[in-house]
C-alpha cells in the first residue's frame, strides 16, 4: 500500500493525534458523552446490514471493536476491522484477547479510509462510523468506500447530528460547548480535548454538508436506496445504501 503519510491534511493529522490517548476510556465515556444513546445508535446502524454467517463485513474506523463485536454477535459473519490508529487498534485488540470466538472472526488492519488497501468489491458489506468528518474529501472517501462492496452489498454509517431548531437545539449547543469539554475533564486531560474538539466539529461538519445533500454524496459514489435516520432528536443519525443501486430488503 502507498505511504500516503505526506498528504494528509490538518483535519487527519488532529484526528490521529487527538484519539492516541482515547482507547482505554473510549467504549464508557463514548456511551456517557452521548447521554447513554451511542449503544443504541450502533445497534440501529448494525440493523440495516442484514449480513449472513459466512459472509464479509468490512467496518472502518473500527476503533475499540465495538461495532466488529456486534456484527458478529448479530450475524456470526466474519469482519475486517480498519481504522488509522494504532492506539485505537491496540484497544480492539484487547477486546479480542478477551473473546476467543470473537477473534476468531476479527482481523485487524492499520489503514485509512480515503485508501482502502483492499480489491473491487472484495466485501459482501461494509459499516463506518464517526468517519467522514475526520477527512478532507467526504466524496472521494464515499467513492473509495463503496469501490470495495460487491454489488448488492449494503453499506451503513452512524455519526452525530445536529437537532433542529429549538428548546432541545439549544440545549444541545450549551451541552456541546459546556457539557462535553466540562465531562471530559472528569476523566482525562485528553477526552476534554475531545469534548472541545466535538463541540465544533460536529456543526462545522454540517455546516459544510448539510444533512440534506448527503443522500446525494451517496448516489454520486454508486450507492443507491440510500435512507436517513435521525435518532434521539437528531443528535444521532443513521445513514444506510445499497452497492450499485440494489433495492434494500429492510424495513424503513
Amino acid at each position: 500500500m502507498t505511504d500516503h503519510a505526506a498528504t494528509r491534511g490538518a483535519r487527519k493529522e488532529h484526528a490521529l493525534q487527538l484519539f492516541a490517548g482515547l482507547p482505554r476510556h473510549y467504549d464508557r465515556v463514548g456511551a456517557a458523552l452521548s447521554f447513554g444513546q451511542d449503544p443504541r445508535w450502533r445497534r440501529a446502524m448494525v440493523d440495516r446490514i442484514g449480513a449472513h454467517p459466512g459472509q464479509r463485513v468490512l467496518d472502518v474506523a473500527t476503533g475499540t471493536g465495538m461495532v466488529a463485536q456486534a456484527l458478529v454477535r448479530r450475524y456470526g459473519c466474519s469482519i475486517v476491522g480498519l481504522d488509522q490508529s494504532p492506539h485505537m487498534l491496540a484497544g480492539a485488540r484487547a477486546r479480542l484477547a478477551g473473546d476467543p470466538q470473537l477473534a476468531r472472526r476479527v482481523t485487524l488492519v492499520t489503514g485509512e479510509a480515503e485508501h482502502l488497501p483492499f480489491d473491487d468489491g472484495a466485501f459482501d458489506h461494509l459499516t463506518f462510523t464517526y468517519l467522514l468528518r475526520y477527512v478532507d474529501d467526504p466524496a472521494a472517501t464515499l467513492r473509495e468506500l463503496a469501490r470495495v462492496v460487491a454489488p448488492g452489498g449494503r453499506i451503513a454509517t452512524l455519526e452525530f447530528g445536529v437537532p433542529d431548531p429549538g428548546p432541545l437545539r439549544s440545549l444541545w449547543d450549551l451541552w456541546t460547548r459546556a457539557g462535553l469539554p466540562a465531562a471530559g475533564r472528569l476523566v482525562s486531560r485528553e477526552w476534554a480535548q475531545t469534548g472541545r474538539f466535538l463541540a465544533r466539529s460536529i456543526p462545522g461538519f454540517y455546516a459544510r454538508h448539510p444533512l440534506d445533500t448527503l443522500p446525494g454524496l451517496w448516489e454520486e459514489a454508486g450507492i443507491g436506496g440510500v435512507g436517513v435516520r435521525r435518532m434521539s432528536f437528531g443528535a444521532g443519525v443513521v445513514m444506510w445504501g445499497t452497492r450499485d443501486g440494489g433495492g434494500d430488503p429492510r424495513p424503513a
